[in-house]
């Protein structure tokens, strides 16, 4: 089978790499000449996509499309051209405009009562602060007063959330399923780095049972409210013993697909191939006996070895997959 990735940064690494485990051939196809995921697929194509008709001539025989970028124009340029051509899209249009703005997801999370941080100015200090669109940790800022808060506000050119600070281990856990039918797979344990920023993915978590059980009902919930049809990733903070939503996600996300693929066998790709091409639902019966798993993000230089947040690889040239790399089972790394 062909795979078009489209997009070549953090997400398209993900989407190389497990279409590659499933023994896909991959295509890539991204705007810029160098970027990460160029290493891991079958063949790269630049193209700087504006229309459905840029992509006419690329995708010629492809059999599945995976977006891996979070581009609206180039996203609605994809789902144009996939109705046009009949070629499956692993995208859902109206979950993905609603994951995409905190505002709107926040709604959500209030519309079904989901555990979620209060928004400002209904807790106390200190808040955080991070724009409405965008994902990762950019530009998320934690503020302790009114003063320093009130000064940053006048730097907003766009809109922002604002709501109570709760600290705590994070938690994320991917969906797969379709209105009626959805599949919880396994919870992962999320380190940060000094910037919010994902830097290690540890599996199997340390949740309690009971706790994962409460995880997979919330992450149902909001997938059945979404109408979901595909993948969403829930971002989960555990405060006072409650599990409250950060953000949602309905898209491929990137570094936890890969580490339940070690952990359980499970390819969230091959899933999500079998839920668009075959319309068969998904299964995650090989989650009874999970492997423990480290992921995590490092860099060298000739004076400092750090481990840090997945921005470390955002942008570098082309990466390579390695085996037994200094004792790791792999390395995906442009060493």
């Amino acid at each position: 089978m062909l795979v078009a990735v489209i997009g070549g940064n953090l997400q398209g690494v993900e989407a190389a790499y497990l279409a590659k485990k499933a023994g896909w051939q991959v295509l890539l196809i991204d705007c810029k000449a160098t970027v990460p995921a160029a290493g891991l697929c079958d063949r790269f194509e630049q193209v700087n996509i504006k229309t459905p008709k840029d992509l006419k001539l690329p995708l010629k025989g492809v059999d599945l499309v995976i977006p891996a970028l979070e581009n609206a124009d180039v996203l609605d340029c994809l789902n144009r051209w996939s109705l046009d051509s009949e070629t499956p899209l692993v995208y859902d249009p109206a979950a993905y405009s609603i994951s995409s703005s905190k505002v709107k997801s926040d709604q959500l999370f209030a519309q079904i009562g989901v555990p979620a941080p209060l928004p400002w100015p209904e807790c106390d200090f200190p808040v955080m602060a991070k724009p409405s669109r965008g994902s990762g940790s950019r530009q998320v800022s934690i503020f302790h007063n009114s003063a320093t808060l009130t000064a940053h506000q006048k730097e907003f050119d766009k809109p922002w959330v604002i709501q109570e600070y709760v600290p705590g281990p994070s938690y994320s856990i991917e969906v797969v399923g379709q209105p009626g039918n959805y599949v919880p797979l396994q919870v992962t344990d999320l380190q940060m780095d000094a910037h919010y920023d994902c830097k290690r993915v540890v599996a199997p978590t340390d949740l309690t049972p009971g706790l994962i059980s409460e995880f997979e009902t919330i992450s149902r919930s909001i997938a059945e409210k979404m109408a979901l049809k595909g993948l969403m990733d829930v971002e989960v903070i555990l405060h006072d013993h409650t599990l409250k939503v950060l953000e949602v996600d309905a898209r491929l996300p990137s570094q936890t697909p890969t580490a339940v693929f070690w952990s359980t066998g499970i390819n969230m790709l091959e899933l999500l191939a079998n839920l668009f091409l075959n319309k068969s639902h998904p299964d995650k019966s090989s989650l009874d006996a999970p492997r423990g798993v480290v992921y995590e993000h490092i860099r060298v230089t000739p004076n400092r070895l750090e481990v840090a947040g997945e921005h470390l690889i955002s942008g570098v040239d082309a990466l390579n997959l390695d085996q037994d790399f200094f004792g790791a089972n792999e390395a995906i790394t442009n060493y």
